[in-house]
């Protein structure tokens, strides 16, 4: 089996998990061929038996160059097996998964896609990273007093005991 795993990445949670990802599918003995949507290159879809895509969301949006690249696509898409790994801070909260449910649902209507399987998958934050400014975007508006206070260093959400039980019970 041969498997596109096309990704995005902007503060690098989703770059890890893509990398994890496609760790996952080779230990399943299958062949896996990453492609990241912000280094555009020919996308061949021939021979490709599933597609997985991951992005993370920012300000309610996945990447517009991601979001370009499947809508440019759109049409070989919806011939194979696709996942969409959604990666957003929402996702980590109970509270929080309507909201994360809505940007997939968003980005469904900009893209025209429909995905097979869809996982809304907690991202990180990255406090060591963020000036003032975006740590009171991350405390005030992303975090909306939630029960969790920022660390220096910042914290990982994702949970990858679960995302590996997804990947497997997809590449059945």
């Amino acid at each position: 089996m041969k498997t596109l795993l096309i990704y995005a990445t902007i503060e690098g949670q989703t770059g890890k998990i893509a990398e994890f990802v496609s760790d996952k599918i080779r230990q399943a003995g299958h062949e896996v061929e990453m492609i990241d949507a912000n280094e555009p290159s020919e996308i061949s879809f021939e021979n490709v038996d599933a597609v997985i895509m991951a992005a993370p969301v920012h300000e309610r949006r996945h990447p517009e160059n991601f979001e370009a690249l499947l809508t440019a696509h759109a049409g070989d898409l919806g011939r194979i097996k696709t996942l969409l790994i959604s990666v957003s801070l929402n996702a980590a909260f109970p509270e929080g998964r309507e909201e994360a449910g809505e940007y997939v649902v968003e980005m469904n209507m900009r893209t025209g896609l429909k995905p097979d399987v869809e996982l809304l998958v907690a991202g990180a934050v990255r406090t060591d990273r963020y000036d003032y400014f975006a740590m009171q975007v991350l405390q005030h508006v992303v975090l909306r007093d939630r029960d969790y206070v920022p660390k220096p260093g910042g914290h990982e959400f994702t949970k990858w005991d679960a995302l590996s039980k997804d990947i497997a019970n997809f590449l059945k």
